[in-house]
Order: C-alpha cells, then sequence, then structure tokens
C-alpha cells in the first residue's frame, strides 16, 4: 500500500524468506557456513538452532540458492512426518520411484541406500535438509541415525541438516537421545542481532527497496532493538506497520509515538508493556540501590553544599502567592491517536486503506511531505577526519560485501579484503568513469570522494535511482542528491565480481546450469547492457539468460546458440577488463 508514496519498488518488511533481502550479520554468516560445511563434511548431522524469528528458513532458501552442482540436497519443510512418509519424501526428492500402493520401510530403505552408493560412485554428494525439525517425533529421529548408518568406508553417503528452535538442543540432550546427539558434528545457535546491526539491517532492506531518505530516523534504531529484541520477524512486522501508520498520518519519516504504536499492535498488549516498563525497573532499582548512599551525603551536607557538590543550579527563590496565581494554566491539547488522522488540507490520494472510509482517505497525501531543515542537514556527504579514514574505509569495505554476502575479516582494509574475496570466486574490478557512466553503473560499489579541504574518502554506493543516491557512508546509510555526489567523486570505483569459469573444467553452460559461474555470467551481461543487476547475479541459468546469451553472441560475431562456451566465456571478460581503463589505487 505505501510503496508508491515512499516510492519503494518493493515491500522493504515482507516476513516472507526471501534470500535477496537477506542481511548477513556475523551471526548468519557463521551459521550458513555451518550449513556448508554440512554440505562437504564426510557425513553426520550438523545442528543449527534459533529463536522464533531469526532467519533460519531464510538460511535454508540462502543456501539451496547456492548448492554446488555435484550435489542433490531434498528439503523437508513439514517435518511432522511418520516413518514411512519421510522415507518416500526422501525417495521423491532423489528421483526414486516408488508405487503408488506404497513399500515397506526395508524396501524403502533398500532402495535409498542403493541409490546413495550410485551417486556416490558417480562423485555425487547427498544431503537432507530439515527446516522446523523441533517437531520432528523421537521415531524419525532415530530414523536419521539409522541413515547416518549408510557409509562407505571413507564417506557417508548421506549429509544431514536439522534447522530448529531451541528445543530442539534440549530434546537431543535427553539420555535416551545420547546416541543421536553422538552423530553431530557441527552445532550453531542463531543469536538475535546486536543494537548496532538492528540499525545496518533496516538500513539494508530499506536500500534494497529503493529508499530515497532515512524513513526511520536513527534514533529510533535503538528503541526498535529494545522493541523487537532483535528479533528479525519482529523487526520487519514492527517496521511495515510503522511505515503504513506514517503512510496513513501523511508524514515523511516515521515518528516515536507511530513506532510505539506500531510495536503495541505486533507484540500485544502484555508483551509491549514488558518491553517498556523494562527500562523503568531497571532506572528504579538503581535508583533504590543508591538511595541510602545519597541520603546519608544529603544528611552531612548543607542543602546548597549538596547542590553545589553535585554540580546542580541553585535553587531558585520561592514563588509568592500572587506570583503563582499570576501563571497561566497549562494549555490541554486533545489528545490524538497517532497514525489514525492527519492535519486538514492536506493534498489528497486516490487509495483507500483498509478499515478506512473513502473520507477518511482523502485526508491522505500522495507523496511524503518535503524534508525539514533538520533532515536537510543529512543530505551532505560529510567525509571523515585524521584517524577515522581507515574506519571509513573498513565500513565501506564492509557493506560492499555485505549484499555479496561475502564474509570478511572485522575492519579489513580494500586489498586485504580483495585478497579475501579471490578465495571464494570473487574479484575485486579497480575503475575509472565520468558523470554518464555512474548513472548506468551496477550498484553496489565503493566510490572515491573528494573531501572539500583535500583528500579522498571511500562511500559505498547502494543504489541510484532518478537523481537519488543511496549510500553507505560510515556506518549509516543517508540519501544524497545525484548532483552533489557527482560533485565529490573523483571518477574511482571498484566493484566485485564473480571470478570467471575455471577454464579448465572445459565445462559449457546451457539452460538447467546452475552456480556461481552462472551468476557471474548474468553479471556480465548486465554490465554490457549497462544495466542495474542483481547484487550477486542469477545463480539459474534460465530460458531468459539464454536469449541474452544469444544477443551478446550476435553482437559480437560469435554462433547465437545461447550456449556458453569457452569463447563466449573470452568475449565476456573482456566485458569486465577490457571497456573501462582499470584504476591503480592510490594512497589518500
Amino acid at each position: 500500500m505505501y510503496n508508491d508514496y515512499f516510492g519503494l519498488a518493493d515491500a522493504p518488511f515482507s516476513i516472507a524468506p526471501d534470500p535477496r533481502y537477506l542481511y548477513m550479520s556475523e551471526r548468519h554468516r557463521e551459521a550458513l557456513a555451518h550449513l556448508f560445511y554440512g554440505l562437504q563434511s564426510d557425513g553426520g548431522i550438523v545442528l543449527v538452532t534459533g529463536e522464533v524469528g531469526t532467519g533460519k528458513t531464510t538460511l535454508c532458501h540462502c543456501l539451496l540458492e547456492q548448492v554446488p552442482d555435484d550435489c542433490d540436497i531434498v528439503f523437508v519443510i513439514n517435518p511432522k512426518l511418520t516413518l514411512q512418509e519421510l522415507l518416500t519424501t526422501l525417495c521423491e526428492g532423489l528421483g526414486i520411484p516408488t508405487p503408488d500402493d506404497g513399500l515397506s520401510l526395508k524396501t524403502l530403505f533398500t532402495r535409498i541406500y542403493a541409490h546413495l552408493l550410485h551417486s556416490n560412485g558417480q562423485g555425487r554428494r547427498t544431503a537432507l535438509l530439515i527446516d522446523e525439525a523441533q517437531c520432528l517425533s523421537a521415531e524419525v529421529l532415530e530414523l536419521l541415525r539409522l541413515l547416518t548408518n549408510l557409509e562407505t568406508h571413507r564417506h557417508k553417503l548421506l549429509k544431514i541438516m536439522l534447522l530448529g528452535q531451541p528445543e530442539l538442543r534440549d530434546t537431543l540432550d535427553q539420555p535416551a537421545m545420547r546416541q543421536l546427539a553422538q552423530r553431530i558434528v557441527a552445532r550453531y545457535h542463531l543469536e538475535p542481532l546486536t543494537r548496532r546491526e538492528v540499525a545496518t539491517y533496516v538500513q539494508h532492506r530499506l536500500a534494497l527497496a529503493g529508499a530515497r531518505s532515512h524513513l526511520f530516523p536513527p534514533r529510533l534504531l535503538g528503541r526498535l532493538h529494545t522493541l523487537s529484541g532483535g528479533t528479525p520477524r519482529l523487526i520487519n512486522l514492527i517496521c511495515d506497520r510503522a511505515l503504513l501508520g506514517t503512510y496513513v498520518q501523511g508524514k515523511a519519516r516515521v515518528e516515536p509515538a507511530t513506532l510505539e504504536k506500531a510495536a503495541r499492535e505486533v507484540l500485544g498488549q502484555q508483551a509491549y508493556r514488558r518491553k517498556r516498563l523494562w527500562p523503568t525497573a531497571m532506572a528504579a532499582a538503581l535508583v533504590l540501590g543508591l538511595f541510602p548512599g545519597l541520603y546519608a551525603a544529603y544528611r552531612l551536607l548543607p542543602v546548597e553544599g549538596l547542590r553545589a557538590s553535585l554540580a546542580l543550579p541553585p535553587a531558585p527563590a520561592r514563588q509568592t502567592a500572587a506570583a503563582v496565581e499570576a501563571v497561566p494554566p497549562p494549555v490541554e491539547v486533545p489528545a490524538t491517536e497517532p497514525g489514525l488522522t492527519t492535519a486538514p488540507g492536506e493534498p489528497k490520494t486516490g487509495s483507500t486503506p483498509p478499515g478506512m472510509t473513502k473520507a477518511d482517505s482523502d485526508l491522505l497525501p500522495e507523496a511524503p511531505p518535503a524534508p525539514g531543515p533538520d533532515e536537510a542537514l543529512e543530505e551532505a556527504i560529510v567525509g571523515p577526519s585524521g584517524p577515522d579514514a581507515a574506519r571509513y574505509e573498513a565500513l565501506a569495505v564492509r557493506a560492499l560485501f555485505d549484499h555479496w554476502q561475502a564474509g570478511i575479516k572485522e575492519q579489513s582494509q580494500l586489498e586485504d579484503a580483495c585478497r579475501q574475496a579471490q578465495e571464494i570466486g570473487l574479484i575485486c574490478l579497480y575503475r575509472n568513469g565520468g558523470p554518464d557512466l555512474l548513472r548506468s553503473l551496477a550498484s553496489p560499489a565503493i566510490l572515491e570522494l573528494r573531501r572539500p579541504g583535500g583528500g579522498e574518502f571511500p562511500v559505498t554506493l547502494l543504489s541510484l535511482v532518478g537523481d537519488r543516491a543511496q549510500l553507505v557512508v560510515a556506518e549509516w546509510t543517508q540519501a544524497a542528491p545525484l548532483a552533489e555526489l557527482l560533485g565529490q567523486w573523483n571518477g574511482r570505483y571498484v566493484q566485485l565480481q564473480q571470478a570467471p569459469l575455471n577454464r579448465s573444467r572445459r565445462r559449457s553452460l546451457d539452460v538447467g546450469s546452475r552456480g556461481p559461474e552462472v551468476a557471474w555470467v548474468d553479471q556480465q551481461l548486465a554490465h554490457w547492457k549497462s544495466k542495474n543487476a542483481n547484487r550477486a547475479g542469477n545463480p539459474l541459468f534460465t530460458p531468459e539468460l539464454k536469449q541474452r546469451v544469444m544477443e551478446f553472441q550476435r553482437a559480437n560475431g560469435l554462433p547465437p546458440d545461447g550456449v556458453v562456451g569457452q569463447n563466449t566465456l573470452e568475449r565476456l571478460a573482456q566485458v569486465a577488463t577490457g571497456k573501462l581503463p582499470v584504476a591503480a589505487r592510490q594512497a589518500n
């Protein structure tokens, strides 16, 4: 409903497990690394747990998008299965024929074992991924233990990954489950986001949706962490409801009262009251703990001496009765419920939100009001000074790599991060360009901007919509006018791309191929057409991608068969290295 109003291309806070919006915090990177370890290890069970709404299902979908070509994986989303149903589901996922009248457990088990032996002989790996595993019965958990017994003399034939709520850990800690627990080769518990990560998470999702300004002022993001507890699903629900309330009010940014009302509706009255009273209770406990000491000091010191020791201003002179009567009484302002009404006289809109009459909806504006003076101050792209320069670079690097879901060490500088990138199949491209190039630049990218007083500093360009750029400057996301960005940009920028295909494999790509190599082709074609591609490309070779490959082949004098072989690969690689000069990195 509010997407057009705020200029968003997509719903930024949907609770659907869309991997495009996955914010890879340090904890999510570690959890995903454990899942990949489960695919690559010689066998056993990998266990990932986390509270409700911390992103476990989204991690599953992220893993499924990056499954290696030599791996077959079966994803179970409904774990409330009988023994027969689980083995049948595994057979269906692996393409093992099962007659309609069903098979016995012994026959199903035998067919699965034969299939796993055949796949292992062909150099393929097989994995079973189960979400919501806390719902598995004791009998099914025992069956999983028996499935881990399927092995050769060197490898386990079936890799099992379980994701579930903390109750799953409690179940596996029971003495009756000790045999299964001993088969677990890696465990990880996914914690909620920290206060700083909540702020980055919100800005990350807004930037991907094309937000052109700070819809959530920085001062509200700390309160959002308290209200949500750092749980991504609750963050999404509260932010979505807060944006809806802001839209109904006709405001440009979420206000504190709107955020509180959204949290109260999402959490429920009792849960919200606990969140609200917790800081007050802590403050009260602190005061009660300090009160005896303060009272003793008060008794030992004269009143004015105590005020001086605490750096308090002198007490005001007492007012006479006449003076008190002269003070005008406070003006009572009628209370209004935040998020329900707007001031009369604002522009009208044609859409009617659910639960509102046409007369009410006539008060809604068609677009947010112009930013106020305090918001205009945030448009300036301010660079670092002194020792902050290295920190700016590290944060710009992290923002770029986060969008590629590529983990790097904390506070890595660009050159070091690029060396780490090579280990996971990415390359850094140093380039030069001009104003026209920036308008068609496939984001994200690190840009080098000039400081008014001399020197340069890096920022990360997330998106460019019209004449507004979405940037990461230090640790904050901010919108800036394109004209100001062009005025400060020195023309140098750095992008990440998938490394070219491994030529030693001599493998062509066609419809149905999957993996980072296909994503690299997708990125190169997008760059060739000067379009804004997805941050990591599409890892699946689709018929639409085949048509783009054929167009590229015709333009470069190649047979337009839509298959990416070595000749097409060579031409695609030139898109990254042959059209634009490579900028040598200069020290500030």
